[in-house]
């Protein structure tokens, strides 16, 4: 992640890009997607001239690679109209195809404000250990902004996503060699303390 991060970090426009595209699709396949992109069109104002299936093209084989194409166009559109690029949570969600965890990336990323982002590994993670008892993303947000320190917020997201894609997995969770398997309420091994 944070390799993915650093190639994407140097406008809040590519950051928006880049965190649309990376919904549903691994990190390398984003990358690639959004430097081609990005090669061709780097402005809302270029990248609104691009036909949308000339956008779906260059960003497959990201997932729902045609809805994010239309995305791109409502958004690049958008923006053209807007006097600044919308740095609140309530302006990012008015784009088409951002929701409330790409607005808080967004928000964390380009402009630095607290934000945590729950995707599917934060929202499983902090449920798996207790953290949030919430069966939404957005209660497990309001719990975990009351969890963690505000300048806290959004390291959350970058820990546990790396955290559930290589040790608190969906399925089959590496709980023999977590860390955190002793005090975890939910794991399914348990190492005998001695």
């Amino acid at each position: 992640m944070a390799s993915f991060e650093a190639s994407i970090r140097s406008t809040p426009f590519r950051i928006l890009i880049s965190v649309l595209l990376s919904a549903r699709t691994q990190d390398p396949v984003t990358e690639e997607a959004a430097a081609r992109l990005f090669a061709i069109a780097d402005k809302p104002w270029k990248m609104a001239r691009l036909p949308e299936a000339e956008i779906a093209r260059l960003i497959y084989p990201v997932g729902f690679y045609r809805t994010k194409a239309r995305h791109i166009l409502g958004i690049c559109q958008a923006l053209r109209k807007a006097e600044k690029f919308p740095a609140t949570l309530e302006g990012l969600l008015e784009l088409p195809g951002i929701g409330r965890k790409s607005a808080n990336l967004v928000l964390s990323l380009a402009f630095g404000q607290p934000a945590i982002a729950v995707d599917t590994h934060v929202f499983r993670i902090s449920r798996r250990l207790g953290w949030a008892k919430g069966n939404t993303p957005v209660h497990v947000e309001k719990e975990l902004e009351v969890l963690f320190p505000r300048r806290r917020w959004a390291d959350v997201n970058q820990v546990l996503v790396g955290f559930g894609q290589t040790i608190c997995r969906p399925i089959h969770p590496k709980c023999g060699i977590c860390v955190l398997n002793r005090i975890c309420p939910s794991a399914e091994f348990k190492t005998n303390p001695k």
